[in-house]
């Protein structure tokens, strides 16, 4: 199945670059936002498959933004895997309380990251 999925980043090369790789190994349709204020309104527009959420941001965090995804009755269904460098365990368990689909710790690998998501997806 032909995915869609928005990624909210601040980073230009990082947006690029993981676009590019769900582009080219499943097929998938790739949105793109450069702040939280764009994603939760493409988000709401759009309505993805799944969100890839960046936590650190320098406008609203990506924690922040998850929450205004829960708030709103159009974008709450959507599942949101966040993006992270805090890799320690105490960061891994406080954002999966929050019921996010899943936590990605960068830097990932390009070369697997379409799979990752399809198996947290399916």
């Amino acid at each position: 199945m032909n995915k869609r999925i928005l990624i909210i980043d601040d980073e230009p090369d990082i947006r690029e670059a993981t676009q590019v790789c769900l582009e080219v190994a499943k097929g998938w349709e790739v949105l793109t936002a450069g702040s939280s204020a764009e994603g939760l309104q493409k988000a709401a527009i759009e309505q993805p498959d799944a969100v890839l959420l960046d936590v650190m941001m320098p406008d609203t965090d990506g924690l922040a933004t998850f929450e205004q995804m829960q708030a709103n009755p159009a974008t709450r269904h959507i599942p949101v895997i966040l993006l992270t460098a805090k890799a320690q365990p105490a960061d891994h368990r406080q954002y999966l309380r929050l019921e996010v689909a899943a936590v990605i710790t960068k830097p990932y690998d390009p070369l697997t990251l379409a799979d990752q998501i399809a198996k947290i997806l399916d």
